[in-house]
């Protein structure tokens, strides 16, 4: 009987010892492949979060704040620069304004109120003395005022509606225009749309002009649903504000490059724009990935090394049972080798038994150790990030107003939801390197079979 075939059969020698070993290092494999495959998930959720969280860098006028501040906003040219610089995908441009009663023949949906009657006297609008033009007067009485309409021209119109995440404005009816045309159509919230008796199709009066509501969207709450988006030109043109951009996001090809880029527009604008990133957003949701993967790879560790302790504690406890064995079979002439490549194939046979089940159970706890991981990773991760968005100034601008990005919320989701792929390659660099822990273990009982002496033995004996 050869080596090969006589390492075999040793390894069913002791059925109970059999089912003890496998058992126990079918559990550490299996772990160490969850964890594989939870640290192979996470670096691919990693990559992708750099392209697409924390790549937004927010560009208002230097000194405006929604309508509030002042200063001069930018223009188109200013733009183009920061357009011409490195790793930038795409500018979403805009411009803001209001519409009053003297510029529409439509209403806002939402009631003035005793909050929006106090910003708009506080700006001068009306109740009590208010100077105008260095004479002072009585300002007009609030009882029938109306809340202007806020008005967006954008180049990407679904993704300008203010107080809403992007994800959840939805188009309720009709098409989302290009936002780079010039063209007399717009998007109407649902709330100004239904005060207003509007649908798709039906036309306003806005800047003396005819407008057609191209589409009708859902911004998920009542601010939101009272706004009006038109393409960038198109506002441009009707509010006299010709190449004047009042807010920009830019983004880029992946947040590694978030600094840098800052930095480059920063440069490009000096003073004349207050510039914001996501860096925030993407430290805090690749700071949770980083500490799942770190905790996998260390977990990955643990359990390799247990596997390799349980096969070297085995051999050499096998090796030290069987002294009598191997001094019998030196005294017939086999070699140190000989007897090592026995032992060998036995704890490869005992290994590949564990992996072929540890691959079962490591394929299936995969997916929901990654999401354990994941959910107590990202328990007490709630950042989101605002962004100020620039308004025009003027005496037609009243109130004030945010863009705020919830993209965080959105890749805390993402991290809970992470789902392990299980592929040919994965399992294949698992059961090779179960195979090399195992050959590795029981070459380390060597030294005890080079050390039997066979006269030794069989005096003992």
């Amino acid at each position: 009987m050869n080596a090969f075939s006589r390492g075999i059969r040793n390894a069913f020698r002791n059925t109970i010892r059999t089912v003890a070993i496998v058992g126990m290092l079918s559990l550490s494999i299996g772990l160490s492949l969850s964890m594989l495959l939870a640290h192979q998930a996470i670096g691919q959720k990693i990559t992708s979060v750099q392209k697409n969280i924390g790549n937004t860098i927010s560009i208002a006028p230097a000194g405006i704040r929604g309508f509030d501040g002042g200063g001069t906003p930018l223009t188109s040219d200013a733009i183009k620069k920061v357009k011409s610089l490195t790793h930038i995908t795409s500018i979403d441009q805009s411009v803001n304004d209001r519409l009053g009663s003297d510029t529409t023949n439509i209403q806002s949906s939402i009631d003035a109120g005793s909050f929006g009657r106090r910003q708009f006297r506080n700006e001068g609008g009306g109740g009590g003395d208010v100077a105008f033009g260095g004479e002072s007067r009585q300002a007009p009485d609030l009882t029938n005022f109306t809340l202007p309409i806020p008005v967006t021209g954008s180049t990407n119109p679904l993704g300008s509606v203010s107080g809403s995440s992007d994800s959840s404005v939805t188009l309720v009816s009709g098409n989302v225009f290009d936002g780079s045309k010039d063209a007399d159509v717009a998007l109407m919230g649902k709330g100004i749309a239904d005060k207003n008796s509007l649908k798709t199709g039906s036309t306003f009066a806005a800047y003396g002009t005819t407008i057609t509501v191209s589409g009708i969207f859902d911004g998920g709450n009542t601010f939101s649903n009272n706004q009006i988006i038109m393409p960038l030109p198109t506002i441009q043109r009707l509010s006299s504000q010709s190449n004047t951009i009042t807010s920009a996001i830019v983004h880029i090809d992946s947040a590694v490059n978030l600094g840098s880029t800052t930095n480059a527009i920063k440069n490009a604008l000096g003073s004349t724009a207050d510039i914001t990133n996501d860096a925030d957003t993407a430290k805090a949701t690749l700071g949770s990935l980083q500490n799942i993967q770190n905790v996998s790879l260390f977990s990955l560790i643990g359990a390799a090394g247990t596997a390799a302790v349980i096969i070297l504690l085995t051999m050499v406890m096998i090796v030290r049972e069987r002294r009598r064995e191997i001094g019998i079979l030196k005294a017939i002439g086999a070699s140190n080798v000989r007897v090592m490549l026995q032992f060998t194939v036995e704890s490869i046979t005992l290994t590949v038994l564990a992996a072929a089940i540890g691959i079962i159970i490591g394929s299936l706890a995969a997916t929901p150790v990654t999401k354990l991981l994941a959910n107590n990773s990202t328990s007490d991760t709630t950042a989101s990030q605002t962004a100020p968005v620039g308004e025009r100034p003027g005496p037609r601008l009243m109130g004030g107003g945010f863009r705020t990005h919830f993209n965080n919320n959105g890749a805390i989701r993402g991290i809970k939801n992470l789902r392990a792929n299980v592929d040919a390659s994965i399992l294949g660099y698992g059961f090779g390197s179960a195979i090399l822990i195992a050959a590795i273990g029981s070459t380390a009982a060597a030294g005890l079979i080079a050390k039997v002496r066979p006269s030794e033995v069989m005096r003992a004996e």
